[in-house]
């Protein structure tokens, strides 16, 4: 489908029908955690890779997996620890023997050729072993022995960090933050679904993931996404926002003059407009509105904004600035009146 073809309602219905398959076969594994499961949806449909923040315990590693049995996806994890080195990711050349006795080079794949990669606790590794995950994610290639290797489309990952862990942690650098397309983050189950969960974990019959999508129609649903239309003045908004959050720039809002060092950029920009074409697939319509431009960003921009000193000593986190950027942002914009919906 090209860029200038609006999906028809044909092409909607089938996109709602998938999404609605893959929340209903998350759903007999994921107790709760539906705006999670939302989040995730909409970075798997937009091509982005999402980084999940939460305690340990919360099911983020179960919620990959599910996915992953859901689409027929090949799964792989990597458990991240201060030893790990780049090999481990991305695999490397080794020597082997022939039945002739004739030794030659084979390439013995890591982790990172599965389709559906779980990273967990990322920021447990160096830097160095980040950066060979970073390259994949940026180019959905990998260079061993320098031979450039093409990753297997759909290529999606998912990466987890836990807020608690401290100690023998390698906070991500920017450029790799920026590389994910959300950050989501997995709150602590209340009181029922913790019930819920206890009934569903301690029992005998555990439930079967159905195979509910394939790499081919995950691959179609996305083209479908970047041929959702934007108006102008939407285009504007998402331009303005990002601007604003800009504390050195001429156009930053109060907020961001307050609170912040550095605000989001390009990428981020870019993230958030194609994060809010999914939203407006998945409520039925083949044109962005403002709500659904609204409803991305905190998870699109939170890791974008680097904080100041005031904030980091009063406690104002990058969710609450960015709440107070939405305040501002519209009220200096006439050019997106009126556009709700």
């Amino acid at each position: 489908m090209s860029e200038s073809a609006q999906p028809d309602e044909g092409a909607l219905a089938r996109f709602g029908e998938d999404v609605a398959r893959l929340r209903d076969a998350v759903a007999k594994v994921i107790v709760g955690q539906d705006s999670v499961v939302e989040e995730v949806l909409i970075c798997l449909f937009a091509g982005g890779h999402v980084l999940l923040e939460g305690a340990p315990g919360l099911g983020k590693t179960l919620l990959v997996r599910t996915l992953a049995e859901a689409m027929s996806l090949r799964f792989a994890r990597i458990q991240f620890t201060p030893d790990l080195m780049p090999a481990d990711i991305v695999g490397t050349q080794m020597v082997v023997e022939d039945e002739n006795g004739r030794k030659r080079f084979e390439l013995q794949r890591g982790p990172i050729f599965g389709q559906l990669v779980l990273a967990d606790e990322i920021n447990r590794a160096t830097p160095k072993t980040q950066s060979a995950l970073l390259e994949a994610m940026a180019e959905q290639s990998v260079t061993i022995a320098g031979k450039r290797h093409a990753l297997q489309a759909p290529f999606f990952v998912l990466a987890t960090e836990n807020p608690i862990e401290m100690e023998g942690t390698y906070p991500l650098p920017e450029a790799q933050l920026d590389r994910f397309l959300f950050k989501v983050l997995v709150p602590n189950p209340d009181e029922d679904t913790l019930v819920a969960i206890l009934h569903r974990t301690t029992g005998l019959v555990s439930e079967t993931v159905p195979v509910v999508l394939d790499a081919a129609r995950i691959l179609e649903q996305r083209e479908l996404v970047r041929s959702v239309q934007v108006a102008s003045p939407i285009a504007r908004y998402v331009a303005r926002f990002v601007r604003m959050s800009d504390p050195t720039g001429d156009a930053a809002a109060s907020a961001a003059r307050s609170w912040l060092r550095y605000g989001a950029g390009v990428r981020g920009a870019q993230s958030v407009l194609l994060a809010a074409k999914v939203v407006a697939l998945m409520n039925g319509r083949a044109h962005v509105s403002l709500p659904d431009v609204q409803r991305v960003l905190l998870p699109a921009l939170r890791h974008r904004l680097i904080p100041n000193f005031e904030a980091d000593a009063d406690g104002v986190s990058t969710d609450k600035i960015l709440a107070k950027l939405i305040e501002e942002v519209p009220t200096a914009s006439d050019a997106v009146a009126g556009i709700a919906g």
